[in-house]
């Protein structure tokens, strides 16, 4: 059945004023008008809606029965096509998947979450971890919010660049690079570790060293910064990674840091999401908490 979804509207000020000129003056139509609407759904409903009684009308014993329905469909269908109310955070119901670098939920995770309960304390997070390949989830809505180091190709898909980090040497303490000055040939001569969640024994490192004619032995690659600092805790293996986002784990490892022997360009951390969540006021909320919560680790961006 093809109903006239405007039926609703006209059945709703129908039951509300419970006349046809009362009905036909809160939509500002004209009396004809609003007798051909009721007609209309006597037909589509099969019952008369209303009745006349002396010089009133008054409702059916169905009309009284769907009042409050027709009501409750009218005023969502509004809220559905309207422009966005303001945001109410203590009654805010959603949630929210955030998919960060491991180093970054270490980091600053607790906080993003202790922050979102503060504020809006229905919503709940779903931190996850990074996948071994990238893949389509921001597209299809099954994650939120993304870290990334790099600006995403797809342009349905926003970036926001909320700081930059530098690149330190971590080693366990005794190891013979943290004895005396690290000179460029000891650090490519040590043995290294690479962090990457698709187990490359080559990152950006390599080309630097190889601009300078020297090449270092990777000898084990780790899917997350905080295997690699366990495993250059145990071992004499060198691991390079971004110092803000990884220096509350070394710290608690008790991890020697080092400056590097060479010049490597700072780690951009960009925030992504979906388009389909611009104009969306509590994905917007949840991205300025996040960039509040990670920016309390980073000098902001000059941009």
């Amino acid at each position: 059945m093809q109903l006239d979804l405007n039926l609703l509207t006209a059945l709703d000020a129908l039951l509300e004023e419970g006349s046809v000129a009362g009905a036909a003056d809160r939509l500002h139509v004209t009396s004809p008008a609003m007798s051909r609407s009721l007609g209309r759904i006597r037909r589509a409903t099969g019952d008369q809606i209303l009745v006349r009684t002396g010089r009133s009308m008054v409702p059916t014993t169905r009309a009284l029965a769907m009042r409050a329905q027709v009501h409750g469909l009218v005023q969502q269908a509004h809220q559905l096509l309207s422009a966005q109310t303001e945001l109410d955070l203590a009654t805010l119901e959603r949630v929210f998947t955030v998919r960060w670098h491991d180093a970054l939920t270490t980091a600053c995770g607790a906080a993003l979450i202790t922050g979102a309960h503060r504020q809006a304390p229905r919503v709940r997070l779903r931190l996850t971890a990074e996948p071994g390949t990238d893949g389509p989830e921001l597209r299809r809505g099954e994650v939120d919010l993304e870290s990334s180091s790099s600006v995403p190709t797809l342009p349905d898909v926003r970036h926001r660049l909320v700081g930059r980090d530098r690149l330190v040497v971590a080693v366990r303490p005794g190891h013979e690079l943290a004895e005396g000055p690290l000179s460029l040939e000891r650090y490519a001569a040590a043995e290294h570790l690479t962090v990457s969640r698709r187990g490359s024994l080559r990152d950006p490192i390599d080309d630097a060293l190889a601009e300078l004619g020297l090449e270092r032995h990777v000898a084990a690659a780790g899917p997350t910064a905080a295997f690699a600092l366990q495993l250059a805790l145990g071992s004499d293996l060198v691991v390079t990674v971004p110092d803000t986002v990884t220096r509350t784990a070394r710290d608690q490892a008790g991890l020697v840091t080092l400056t590097p022997p060479l010049l490597l360009p700072d780690v951009p951390l960009y925030l992504l999401w979906h388009q389909r969540y611009d104009d969306d006021r509590a994905h917007t909320w949840l991205r300025d908490l996040a960039t509040e919560t990670i920016q309390a680790l980073f000098t902001p961006p000059n941009i």
